[in-house]
């Protein structure tokens, strides 16, 4: 479904990623784990099409996609939420998750409003109500319901759990599962890596713009090199 190879990618002359190899197949959840400052933003956005590559490949569903535009590759299905949710905050929740059917999905908008209102009740219950008043875990909902209403065939989720509550963090991973369950594609860029790969099927593990780490999310749980960086044990 995703094949990247050899991607290199920065801003300005400055290389942050230094030769990323990394894929995602239909129906996996791929966990790419790595601390702040490891490049995991920039990979995101250069899949995403809002940093151009240095160099590279990037294909998405047999197309090569490397330096598209993010119109393009949204029109393809490959869909992110941000980091920090970054919802439109005085806009309601229904039109929020209008927006997300902008460039993809629109014309199976009310049929999806339905389905993403069945996934999050609660969104449902605040239909009207200004985005920005939302709690931080129903921000998170919303903005990965945005991302639902644009029929994703590939979903980035970057730092789902960041800022929540345990239970809520609980709740999100228990989530994603289910999205995952229901067919959907997900590549899940997280700091929290025990949960991340107790629900992934394959991980990535980035450092330094580079990927430190591959294999099943099992075998990389018990790796010694990585409960050293990550668990401190």
């Amino acid at each position: 479904m995703l094949e990247v190879r050899d991607l290199q990618a920065g801003y300005g002359e400055v290389a942050v990623l230094r030769g990323v190899d990394l894929d995602v197949a239909k129906g996996e959840i791929v966990a790419l784990l790595g601390a702040n400052g490891a490049g995991k933003s920039t990979l995101n956005n250069t899949l995403s099409g809002l940093c151009r590559p240095m160099a590279g490949q990037i294909r998405f569903l047999g197309e090569d996609i490397a330096g598209a535009g993010s119109d393009r590759i949204v029109s393809a299905g490959l869909i992110q939420v941000p980091e920090g949710r970054r919802v439109f905050p005085n806009l309601s929740v229904k039109e929020n998750l209008e927006l997300g059917s902008y460039r993809r999905g629109r014309a199976s908008r009310n049929a999806n409003l339905e389905r993403i209102y069945g996934v999050f009740p609660r969104l449902k219950e605040r239909i009207d109500q200004f985005a920005g008043t939302l709690s931080g875990g129903e921000q998170q909902m919303l903005a990965i319901g945005r991302g639902l209403m644009a029929e994703p065939e590939l979903l980035i989720l970057d730092e789902p759990s960041l800022g929540l509550s345990p239970l809520l963090v609980e709740e999100m991973f228990s989530l994603i599962q289910k999205l995952n369950r229901d067919g959907l594609s997900i590549l899940l860029v997280e700091q929290n890596v025990v949960q991340s790969l107790a629900i992934a099927h394959r991980a990535f593990v980035l450092e330094h713009g580079v990927i430190a780490l591959s294999g099943a999310a099992a075998d990389l749980l018990n790796d010694p090199g990585l409960k050293a960086s990550y668990l401190g044990i």
